[in-house]
């Protein structure tokens, strides 16, 4: 009688079981190598990355959209044109649910992108295609996991052709001036320099001075700042007090106002600072509702930059929390911005600390009548957002939102409504005493 014939058993060849009772020790080699042999690829498989969610991020400056994932990807990408397109294929990863739904997340409204899809271009390799409404500038990169994020795979769009920051600025200033007028103002009477004035009879006329200040919302986009015990997040916070600023500050015709961000998307520290030197900015205010390890922290606070260090361990703590905000929020490494080194200057070099202090001390005066102070006094600190070399600059905690209670404050409108008051008294006590030179006026477009 024939031997009986080897069969398949999960992939392998089993041997005729005669053989195997005759030779345990060979037995029990051929199964160790069975389960390396069986084992090892389904490990394998189980490290494959997922895609775990994608996140679309607008924005006028350039529109973000990040993909989550379990583990570090391989990816490469190019870009077409007739029509403008962003293709990106992203190896070692399978079509799920999350890439079914990629669509629903585009906004109709998106500054760049008109479509965006995802299928199965080959067998481990999924390929994202954007319809884009413009020609862009694209960066992709990696980030490794940072706090509540995995690895993520960064697509940033950005115009091909930026537009002027200044001349985009006063544009919008002058479209918002022609549908409501503000008031004139007594508490802000800015006389320009003597050189500026009109010689003979005239001289005695006042000429008003356009003060532009920008306004810093911190966080946004992928980086929320901290959370409250109950959810509220600062980046919330922060541009919604940043609104109502604005919105005061620019009752007074003189005054016009500049936000880093007026959305939900991330702005790097240091593009911050490039913002405000972008639209000769005279201050510069940064919003922030901050968070320490102990809930009953409270009080607000005023910082400015220090040079040689935090004016105590809380406030070096909290810097260090703001500065890797970047890391957070995600920033490109590899590319190098010139100009942004050039604004990172020692301010050792210019007059601007003094008037950060006489700024930060105004503003000081008037969180008081809020909200109980952190600190009596203005507390000093190495913040990144902080280093424009020829603007006076500020960053304002407005609370804890660690806090439970003054969590409550800043997610109540009418309390958000009160700080935006207080910051805007703070800011035109010192414009007051303090005009801004005649060399950052910035004079009206014609209509």
């Amino acid at each position: 009688m024939p031997e009986p014939p080897a069969f398949e058993m999960g992939g392998l060849l089993k041997p005729p079981a005669e053989s195997l009772r005759g030779d345990r020790r060979r037995f029990l080699r051929f199964i160790g190598a069975t389960l390396v042999l069986s084992v090892t690829p389904l490990a394998h498989a189980a490290r494959e990355p997922g895609i775990l969610a994608v996140r679309v991020w607008p924005a006028p400056d350039y529109t973000r959209v990040t993909l989550e994932l379990d583990a570090p990807v391989k990816f490469s990408h190019f870009t077409l044109t007739e029509p403008n397109r962003l293709v990106v294929d992203i190896e070692g990863v399978e079509f799920n649910k999350v890439l079914e739904e990629l669509s629903e997340r585009v906004a109709e409204n998106d500054p760049y992108i008109a479509v965006l899809r995802a299928g199965r271009f080959k067998p481990g390799v999924v390929r994202l295609v954007m319809e884009l409404k413009t020609k862009i500038a694209p960066q992709v990169f990696t980030l490794k996991p940072v706090g509540e994020y995995g690895h993520r795979l960064v697509l940033d769009l950005y115009p091909e052709n930026p537009p002027d920051p200044l001349l985009a600025f006063l544009e919008a200033q002058n479209r918002t001036d022609r549908q409501e007028q503000p008031a004139s103002i007594q508490e802000l009477e800015l006389e320009a320099p003597a050189e500026e004035k009109a010689p003979g009879p005239s001289a005695a006329k006042q000429v008003k001075r356009l003060v532009t200040i920008t306004l810093d919302a911190g966080h946004g986009g992928e980086d929320p700042g901290a959370v409250g015990k109950a959810g509220t997040r600062e980046k919330t916070v922060t541009l919604a007090i940043a609104r109502r600023l604005k919105a005061r500050l620019e009752r007074h015709e003189n005054v016009r106002v500049a936000l880093t961000r007026d959305g939900d998307f991330f702005v790097p520290l240091g593009t911050r600072v490039q913002k405000a030197r972008g639209v000769k900015s005279d201050l510069f205010v940064s919003i922030h509702a901050d968070a320490w390890i102990r809930p009953e922290a409270r009080g607000s606070s005023v910082f400015i930059l220090s040079e040689k260090g935090a004016s105590s361990t809380a406030a070096r703590w909290l810097a260090q929390k703001e500065n890797d905000a970047d890391l957070v929020g995600g920033v490109n490494i590899n590319v190098k911005d010139p100009f942004l080194a050039k604004t990172l200057l020692d301010l050792s070099q210019t007059a601007t600390k003094s008037d950060s202090l006489r700024l930060a001390k105004a503003v000081l005066g008037e969180l008081g009548g809020i909200n109980r102070l952190h600190k009596e006094s203005v507390e000093q600190a190495g913040f990144a957002v902080l280093k424009a070399p020829d603007i006076p600059s500020i960053l304002v905690e407005t609370a804890f939102i660690s806090n439970p209670e003054e969590e409550r404050k800043l997610a109540d409108s009418n309390y958000q409504d009160r700080m935006a008051e207080a910051l805007a008294r703070g800011i035109l006590r010192y414009l007051q005493r303090n005009p801004p030179s005649s060399g950052a006026t910035i004079a009206r477009l014609p209509f």
